[in-house]
């Protein structure tokens, strides 16, 4: 199987690593639009070779769109004007309405999957590419309805592959979901961070005094700008929504906090401990 992936950083580094290593893809060929990524991923062997993007296209029997969510709604079109009806695309990105419904009407929209494995870290480019990334975790299929079944089976089978469960769901729950068990564990990182650099002017007291617990919860604020922001924005309407709930939440703790009320403050950290249940 030859599997060109479009998009050479974390995720599409890590898929390489992956499917070099299970052996679905016996040849795999990198398209990235900075051709230093491209270098480091010869380097480090996450692929076999780079090629041009209609080339790398073509060359391919599954293409695999890693890219920050703001250019899917152009390139997955344009890689769909250039397949063959045999070959297989999917992307891997964190919003799925949008770019769904700029190709619901493309004459080859049935061989294109909407994926979104859920796996990642803080770090970014193909540096940070890491084996076993996605095992034993979940990846949504949206909308596959819309795809033919035969690249649904390819696009299980790659993930099957990776020990990775599957689940379907259409893509506007999925944004919703998204929204509240990703994207704002991030939006509320990148503000604790501003908060805690804004009030802590001593850096070197943050580095002495940071617990496993501040590290966790700051973690994700050393995710990429030019990933996160795209994301919020095709996602801006559920993020908000999320986003005014989590401030309801925060203003509950500084009223009672203001009222002394440490009794109830008590009765909301039992009642958020149920989280456990979920989060085995």
């Amino acid at each position: 199987m030859k599997v060109t992936i479009i998009g050479i950083g974390l995720i599409g580094g890590s898929i390489a690593i992956s499917l070099k290593e299970n052996g679905f893809a016996d040849h795999i060929i990198g398209v990235d639009r900075s051709q230093e990524n491209l270098d480091k991923a010869v380097r480090r062997r996450l692929i076999d070779e780079d090629l041009s993007f209609e080339k790398g296209v073509a060359a391919a029997d599954v293409i695999i769109i890693s890219t920050p969510v703001d250019t899917l709604i152009d390139l997955v079109p344009k890689v769909l004007d250039l397949i063959k009806p045999e070959q297989t695309v999917l992307d891997v990105g964190s919003t799925k309405a949008p770019i769904l419904k700029a190709i619901e009407n493309h004459p080859n929209r049935k061989s294109f999957v909407a994926t979104h494995p859920m796996a990642g870290t803080e770090f970014s480019g193909p540096e940070a590419a890491i084996p076993n990334l996605f095992e034993n975790k979940c990846t949504v299929i949206c909308d596959g309805e819309g795809s033919s079944k035969s690249a649904v089976i390819t696009v299980k089978e790659l993930y099957e592959s990776m020990n990775m469960s599957i689940i379907r769901m259409n893509s506007v729950d999925h944004d919703v979901h998204a929204a509240y068990v990703s994207h704002i564990s991030h939006l509320s990182s990148f503000a604790l961070a501003l908060t805690v650099l804004e009030k802590e002017k001593n850096e070197k007291a943050i580095f002495q005094l940071a617990s496993g617990g501040f590290s966790s919860t700051v973690r994700l604020a050393k995710s990429s700008a030019a990933m996160w922001t795209p994301i919020f924005s095709q996602n801006r309407d559920n993020v908000l929504d999320v986003l005014d709930e989590h401030i309801n939440s925060l203003a509950k703790f500084r009223t009672l906090l203001i009222k002394k009320d440490f009794n109830k403050i008590s009765e909301l950290i039992e009642e958020a401990n149920r989280i456990r249940k979920i989060l085995k």
